[in-house]
């Protein structure tokens, strides 16, 4: 197998690339980053066209576009690591997804997938609940708040019909029954902590995930990376891997 990694400069990309070859022996991976050393990396997708399996991508959403038009124009299965796409991006990943498959995920751990369905259970378990969302992060990290925890607030919102995001609580003010709160904590070189805390006037249930190591999105994307070469053109989650695990 082929395997192109796009971003593979970046911290998560250098990840990436050690993971693959310790896991993966036999395959070959084709690094692409326009901040690698000439000769050592592909600067640009385009300047690739040998074979490949598989584009995976740690770059930036900034990106998307280039990405998405070179997997389609190549017919190559695509999984998305970058978070913060603009809607034109965000047409344009759905697009490529009509002719190849596309994994897109704001994270790659399969234990925040168990806590995505976890919150939802809990959700629906107690409908009268306040739920608040706390996410940690390092200090370097731009987006606030992350991707992650605006999928789990979104997967609880889907399940609460008429519910509202608030993210950060800045105004002084009652909160509101209907209120899912989203807040961010920017600290050191914490690798990523979500906790969901549905709290009633009786008692308070909390589930957490914690990241010990950024490995741990390397497995998740080199999971992604063998599925997503099984399946036909579409977009998919993480959701769906599980799913095939526990089928």
């Amino acid at each position: 197998m082929k395997y192109i990694i796009h971003g593979a400069c970046g911290r998560m990309g250098r990840v990436v690339q050690q993971l693959f070859r310790e896991k993966l022996p036999d395959a070959d991976l084709i690094p692409v980053d326009p901040m690698g050393r000439e000769g050592e990396v592909y600067r640009a997708l385009t300047d690739y066209r040998g074979p490949g399996d598989c584009i995976v991508d740690f770059s930036h959403h900034s990106a998307t576009l280039e990405l998405t038009a070179y997997a389609s124009s190549r017919k190559l299965p695509l999984v998305i690591a970058t978070t913060g796409q603009t809607e034109a991006e965000l047409a344009a990943i759905h697009e490529a997804a009509k002719s190849v498959p596309v994994l897109l995920a704001s994270n790659f751990s399969l234990g925040i997938v168990v806590l995505t369905a976890l919150a939802k259970q809990a959700a629906k378990a107690f409908p009268d609940a306040d739920i608040e969302i706390v996410e940690a992060h390092h200090n370097r990290k731009l987006d606030v708040p992350s991707g992650t925890a605006l999928s789990l607030a979104k997967a609880v919102q889907s399940v609460r019909p008429g519910s509202r995001l608030v993210i950060g609580r800045h105004e002084n003010g009652k909160r509101e029954p209907a209120d899912i709160g989203v807040h961010a904590l920017r600290m050191g070189n914490v690798v990523g902590v979500h906790e969901i805390h549905i709290c009633t006037d009786t008692q308070t249930l909390t589930i957490r995930h914690e990241a010990h190591d950024r490995a741990l999105f390397a497995e998740g994307a080199l999971t992604a990376a063998q599925w997503i070469t099984t399946v036909t053109p579409g977009m998919y989650q993480m959701q769906d891997i599980l799913k095939g695990m526990l089928a």
